[in-house]
């Protein structure tokens, strides 16, 4: 082989079929196109990111919680939201006060305690918190094969809910994420979506997550890449979200991105950099 061919071979392995990002949207675009109405989205000059994270009510009741959420010891690394995007998950369910609240991708939990939390303290004493449904595809507290053991969580997500006494407005569901949303009657005020990143489920899911949104409501992404430009020192970066979101667009959804971007506190490798970002309606 000439020096000519093993430099084209290397350059077609590095940026070529399998380029992983290449992959993604070749994925992506494979799928026929998906009508998007984001005409139920708060729309982008109705919210003040600034404000809602350095919020004085929220900082207090926060205060007054972490020790408690903290002492369920959940191991950061293991495929849940950081510490940092769990206290500004925390934040933007208190500011917003949704009366109801769909996350998608349970997981071990992590988002599903602070959700749950913040629902709590901002209902106040003596009142209802919204309701919160958690969707995975995996079966996140099965007692036979007690998953989040592995990940080296003491309780399962139901646990947690039962231990903080929030089991009574928050609702575990085990089913594939898009069969769900389609079928799903009920509607939500904050929808989080955080399962299956990859770039054609993220397309699907996002017009359906749109149909069950009830008028002025919010959708969270997470691992959102702007750009595809990693958020951090180690260089990781998931494409899905961003290629998702951007074949809506250039399809004619109104859909603006609103990064959280930098938090006022860390988040993960000493940095305050968020991949949270806010889903909302063009202006």
């Amino acid at each position: 082989m000439s020096l000519k061919s093993k430099f084209t071979k290397c350059l077609t392995f590095l940026f070529g079929k399998h380029n992983p990002v290449d992959q993604e949207r070749s994925a992506l675009y494979s799928l026929g196109s998906i009508r998007c109405d984001a005409g139920a989205l708060t729309t982008v000059g109705e919210i003040n990111l600034a404000d809602i994270l350095s919020s004085p009510e929220t900082m207090v009741v926060w205060n007054e919680t972490q020790t408690k959420l903290g002492s369920f010891n959940i191991v950061d690394g293991t495929g849940g939201v950081n510490p940092g995007d769990r206290r500004a998950i925390y934040y933007l369910i208190h500011h917003l006060r949704p009366g109801s609240v769909l996350e998608i991708g349970t997981h071990i939990g992590a988002s599903t305690l602070h959700i749950a939390a913040a629902l709590s303290a901002a209902a106040g004493e003596g009142c209802a918190p919204g309701k919160l449904v958690s969707v995975d595809i995996n079966d996140v507290n099965s007692t036979k094969t007690r998953p989040w053991l592995k990940y080296g969580s003491a309780m399962s997500p139901a646990e947690m809910m039962r231990e903080m006494k929030f089991d009574s407005f928050v609702n575990f569901i085990t089913r594939d994420s898009y069969d769900f949303l389609v079928s799903c009657e009920d509607r939500f005020d904050f929808i989080f979506l955080d399962g299956d990143h990859a770039a054609g489920t993220v397309y699907q899911e996002v017009p359906a997550a749109l149909k069950l949104l009830k008028p002025g409501g919010i959708i969270l992404l997470h691992d959102y890449f702007p750009g595809l430009d990693p958020l951090w020192s180690n260089g990781s970066l998931i494409p899905g979200p961003f290629l998702a979101i951007e074949r809506l667009r250039s399809e004619g959804a109104r859909l603006h991105v609103l990064p959280l971007g930098e938090l006022p506190w860390q988040t993960k490798l000493g940095s305050h950099v968020t991949s949270l970002a806010l889903l909302l309606r063009d202006q």
